[in-house]
C-alpha cells in the first residue's frame, strides 16, 4: 500500500495549467476521431489528468491533429502501439503552422494514486507495487502521451494500445480511453491518419 505522506505534491495542476498557458480543464470531456478507418471515441479523463487533457484539448482546438498520420505501428504477438501526433523536432512544421502557439514541447508526466487527491507530477513509479494503486492503467484502447524524457510527456505526441500492459503502468501519462470503436482503432495501419478530431461536449 502507497502511503499518502511518501511524495510531497507542493506544485499542483494550476502550477502547470499556468505556466503552459492552458485552461486547466477538469472534466471528462468527449472528442470524436475521424480517420481514413472510420469513427471512433475517446473519453478523456480530465478530473485525473488536467494539465494532459487540457493540453490535448487545446491542441485539437488548434487543428493540428487534422490530415496527421498515425506516423508508427508498433505490433507484438499480443499488443499493437498506435502512434500519432505531431513530433516536435519536426522544426519545419512548427515554423509553418502558425497555430501551434506551443510554450514547450514537452509537458510534465502526470499520473494519479487512488488515495491521493492531486496527481503526481514528474514522478515515475519505479516499484511495480506502486501501480496496484493508479487510477488509470493501460487497457485496451487506453490513450497515452509520448515520453520526451524520463519525468516528461511531449506536448504533442500521443499513442493507443490494443490490450492491457501492466509493464507500462505508472510511466505514461494515460489521460483517456476509447468508449466507441474500437474495432476501428484495431484496423489502423501506417497508411491511415486522422482526418480531424471534435470535442462532442
Amino acid at each position: 500500500m502507497v502511503q499518502a505522506c511518501s511524495y510531497k505534491n507542493k506544485i499542483d495542476s494550476n502550477y502547470y495549467c499556468q505556466k503552459l498557458k492552458l485552461s486547466c480543464t477538469q472534466s471528462n470531456e468527449l472528442v470524436n476521431f475521424k480517420t481514413t478507418k472510420g469513427d471512433f471515441e475517446v473519453r478523456l479523463f480530465g478530473k485525473d489528468n488536467p494539465v494532459a487533457v487540457s493540453n490535448f484539448l487545446e491542441n485539437i482546438e488548434n487543428n493540428i491533429y487534422v490530415n496527421q498520420k498515425f506516423y508508427k505501428i508498433i505490433i507484438y504477438p499480443q499488443i499493437k502501439f498506435i502512434h500519432s501526433g505531431v513530433n516536435p523536432k519536426n522544426k519545419l512544421y512548427f515554423e509553418r503552422n502558425q497555430n501551434l502557439n506551443k510554450t514547450s514541447p514537452s509537458i510534465p508526466l502526470e499520473i494519479k494514486f487512488k488515495e491521493e487527491r492531486k496527481p503526481r507530477y514528474n514522478y515515475q513509479i519505479k516499484n511495480p507495487n506502486e501501480t496496484e494503486n493508479l487510477v488509470n492503467t493501460f487497457e485496451n484502447g487506453s490513450i497515452a502521451m509520448v515520453k520526451s524524457g524520463k519525468n516528461k510527456s511531449s506536448s504533442t505526441e500521443f499513442f493507443f494500445v490494443t490490450t492491457k500492459i501492466p509493464e507500462l503502468d505508472g510511466r505514461y501519462s494515460i489521460f483517456g480511453k476509447i468508449v466507441k470503436g474500437l474495432d476501428v482503432l484495431e484496423k489502423i495501419n501506417k497508411e491511415d491518419y486522422i482526418k480531424a478530431i471534435h470535442i462532442m461536449n
